[in-house]
């Protein structure tokens, strides 16, 4: 027997998240349910993952059926769900080919592979910079945290993997100096969300491709919370009438289910050949039932006209929101990826949102971020106000 007093009280979960004095059991919709029974609206949507709100029926009817047949198999061999995805992909964007993995950092480190080889196998140019911006969010893994431009991101994990230059968002001026640094790449979002839910402005990025197609330089786009519909069309690029020459997708992409991919055009993708990249579990017939199903309803059942117009009264409540209370600063966004922006106290008003059983994010220390399914009807935009009213009225 093990005496009481030796039993270890330190958790057998690293130390890596600060996580809320909450335990979810159960989702549906809308809204998720802790261990005691407390019900709580979450506009988190599982950082822009739960797209389709949480459990969706279409989504969990088809993962139920695969689960009778097959879960997994190796990328030797071929993948029916995985075909019939990568078509709905290429079909609905300006891509040709699809890689599919099992996250948005996996799927970013790809598309950094896939900048390089392209320019040293393609180009037969020995090339390998890629062109970040400052502030930006790619990923955890060793390269795409070196591709992001937070150095709080990075601290303690020096050296960095070489071939990332920062410049800054939005300025006029580091498009000069893109000219100059001639890389194999950019990679960028359209909107920076973990940055601060700044969007792109739109003549500048206008002329960032313009640069990019002058100087032969391919032009990626980091749509890992910005697609599947967060923004108001099925990816973010569309609203900028512009053409990438890859995106990374993840999150909203299996509606909770760990898939993650890159779409790019052939001339591209074929950079990529047997042997130079692959992911064991990437694009398993579960995942890519999971993607499938989730891409297949927001294709079909009108939710994305559905999401603009709950983006449109999200749009106005906020508005009143900030007339109300001088704290709140600005409003910024894209669709349903909203910032509040409130000096220094987002995550005072993110606990006091949890005690009105509301979940809500931060994107830093200046800004609370509201990220609702874009399945949320008017009734809970209206309860969500209510909550995040109480919120600020008890800072």
């Amino acid at each position: 027997m093990t005496n009481e007093s030796s039993v270890s009280t330190i958790s057998p979960l690293m130390a890596t998240y600060g996580r809320f004095p909450v335990t979810l059991v159960k989702g549906k919709g809308s809204y998720v349910w802790d261990d005691k029974g407390k019900q709580y609206l979450d506009f988190t949507s599982g950082i822009a993952t739960c797209n389709l709100g949480h459990v969706p029926d279409p989504v969990k009817e088809k993962l139920e059926e695969q689960l009778q047949n097959l879960w997994h198999c190796s990328n030797l061999y071929h993948i029916p769900n995985q075909q019939a995805l990568a078509e709905l992909l290429v079909k609905n964007t300006f891509g040709d080919q699809v890689f599919f993995c099992n996250s948005g950092a996996e799927a970013n480190e790809a598309a950094i592979k896939l900048a390089r080889k392209y320019a040293q196998k393609i180009k037969n140019k020995d090339s390998y910079q890629v062109i970040t911006f400052k502030q930006s969010f790619h990923g955890r893994t060793l390269a795409t945290m070196s591709a992001t431009g937070q150095e709080k991101i990075q601290q303690g994990f020096l050296p960095l993997v070489s071939g990332f230059h920062y410049l800054t968002y939005n300025d006029p001026a580091a498009l000069e100096q893109l000219k100059e640094l001639n890389p194999a790449a950019v990679l960028f979002e359209l909107v920076q969300g973990e940055g601060g839910v700044i969007p792109a402005d739109l003549e500048w990025v206008k002329q960032l491709e313009e640069i990019c197609k002058e100087n032969d330089i391919l032009l990626m786009i980091d749509e890992i919370q910005t697609g599947m519909g967060r923004t108001g069309t099925l990816f973010a690029y569309e609203q900028y009438g512009i053409e990438p020459d890859v995106i990374s997708v993840a999150k909203g992409l299996g509606s909770g289910f760990p898939i993650g991919a890159i779409i790019a055009k052939e001339q591209v993708a074929k950079a990529f050949d047997p042997g130079s990249h692959g992911s064991t579990f990437g694009g398993n017939p579960l995942a890519t039932a999971a993607g499938l199903a989730t891409l297949n309803y927001l294709l079909t059942s009108g939710l994305l006209e559905q999401a603009k117009e709950t983006a449109a009264v999200l749009d106005e409540t906020l508005a009143e929101l900030k007339n109300e209370f001088n704290v709140i600063k600005d409003i910024r966004g894209l669709g349903l990826l909203k910032g509040i922006v409130v000096d220094g106290i987002a995550p005072a008003i993110v606990q006091k949102a949890l005690a009105e059983n509301l979940l809500i994010l931060t994107a830093g220390p200046d800004v609370v971020r509201i990220l609702p399914p874009l399945t949320a009807s008017l009734e809970e935009i209206n309860e969500f106000t209510g909550k995040l009213k109480k919120a600020f009225q008890s800072i």
